[in-house]
């Protein structure tokens, strides 16, 4: 069973979900496939699913013809997930859910740190969690993200002694990456569909469209909750250029002020000198600075060569 409640319970931040692991999966080794729903919207968040199973029960997986999950529907999907439930005698699930707060506040914060780095590291904190929870893991296949053959060499240096293979499109070619992407979209769409505005809203229309920032149902339900002062509710990745340029457009422009004067400013800004500027020698013709008390008590000079 797939508990979202974990992550429903505050859905600003990120949360970690996993099945049992089968006791086979400790004993025998092991292929584990990753790979992702929901890396494009706008709106909801972003899900990272691995799932594994020993190499000898292979057959078995691929005999639930499991398939990328953006081929099935809806259905087709939740009835995949039961048949992957069932089977956890041998085949086993963990899944990052990444609210759109965290995506958001990590794209933006001060040390550049991108949506393929953030992938990146949250596939390698799954694939350790399994290694760590006892996973006898030899094969990884994974469907990539940015240049597939340096994504490769990287997961191949972090986890010597496991084979790793990554691919374009990585989930129509082996069966337990179509495995980790359903897990991975069930999880997405019923966090989407169950999702709490925890914002004052009122009652929200839910008719959001698919959430891709090029769809017209979409771009109107950003319009249509946009709040020209707070901006948007935390469903709204807030980092994607498609908001930013709503927000723009609509929203309220703030200007920060303070107590100086335009003239004021203008003279501070000229004064102000770049504290290395003390250390230097004056150009030719440029007025001396005068020394600071704290450098003549002490009886310090500046030197132009040591």
């Amino acid at each position: 069973m797939m508990d979202l409640n974990p992550f429903e319970a505050d859905n600003s931040v990120s949360c970690r979900l996993a099945s049992q692991i089968p006791e086979v999966c400790r004993t025998e080794d092991c292929c584990l496939g990753v790979d992702e729903a929901g890396r494009g919207p706008v709106l909801g968040p972003m899900v990272y699913g691995i799932c594994f199973c020993p190499i000898s029960k292979n057959q078995e997986l691929k005999d639930l013809k499991v398939a990328d999950s953006k081929t099935l529907t809806e259905a087709e999907r939740e009835n995949l997930f039961q048949k992957l439930d069932e089977a956890k005698s041998y085949v086993g699930w963990a899944l990052d859910v990444l609210s759109p707060n965290v995506i958001s506040t990590s794209m933006l914060q001060r040390t550049k740190y991108n949506l393929n780095a953030l992938s990146h590291d949250t596939a390698i904190g799954l694939i350790q969690f399994a290694l760590d929870s006892g996973v006898q893991v030899k094969e990884v296949f994974v469907d990539t993200v940015g240049p597939a053959e340096k994504y490769e060499q990287k997961l191949s240096h972090l986890f010597p002694g496991i084979e790793v293979t990554v691919r374009p499109k990585a989930d129509s070619l082996f069966p337990v990456v179509s495995a980790a992407s359903i897990c991975a979209k069930v999880a997405r769409d019923r966090a989407v569909e169950r999702w709490k505005f925890t914002e004052n809203l009122g009652e929200v229309d839910t008719d959001y469209g698919s959430g891709y920032p090029n769809d017209p149902k979409t771009k109107a339900w950003l319009l249509k909750y946009l709040d020209p002062v707070f901006g948007y509710p935390q469903f709204v990745r807030f980092s994607w250029s498609t908001a930013q340029t709503l927000m723009d457009s609509q929203g309220v422009s703030v200007h920060w002020d303070d107590d100086e004067e335009d003239g004021e400013k203008a003279a501070k800004r000229q004064n102000n000198r770049s504290m290395l500027s003390y250390f230097s020698a004056p150009a030719e013709g440029e007025k001396t600075h005068q020394t600071h008390r704290f450098f003549t008590d002490r009886r310090l000079k500046s030197l132009n060569s040591l």
